[in-house]
């Protein structure tokens, strides 16, 4: 179980750190393929340094069907639901695109 405290530090710097958590690379047995069985948990997330301009950063989902393509504010999203998903699509984005990315997310925990 690893415990990061994100107080004061900024969300890309943050999102970096959760990343390499999740998949071990800092661990000598690191290898690609394997999904490590490790939990990382952080702590208050309400307190992340983001700047104004980071909160007009638009995050885009796109469902796959004409006319399906969303667009939001990192700033109005956090407003609506909280700091949890602005960190989760930053952590996602971090991990590599394959089967184990969603794993990797449900390994992770965040608290306000």
């Amino acid at each position: 179980m690893i415990t990061i405290d994100a107080a004061g530090k900024k969300l890309g710097r943050l999102a970096t750190e959760i990343a390499v958590a999740l998949r071990r690379k800092d661990s000598a047995d690191f290898a690609p393929q394997e999904m490590p069985q490790v939990m990382v948990t952080v702590k208050n997330a309400s307190k992340i340094d983001m700047s104004d301009k980071k909160g007009e950063h638009k995050l885009k989902s796109y469902s796959g069907y004409p006319g399906g393509l969303k667009e939001e504010t990192a700033a109005h999203l956090i407003m609506r639901r909280g700091i949890k998903p602005v960190l989760e699509h930053a952590v996602s984005g971090m991990l590599p695109k394959n089967k184990l990315r969603q794993r990797f997310i449900q390994m992770l925990t965040i608290e306000d």
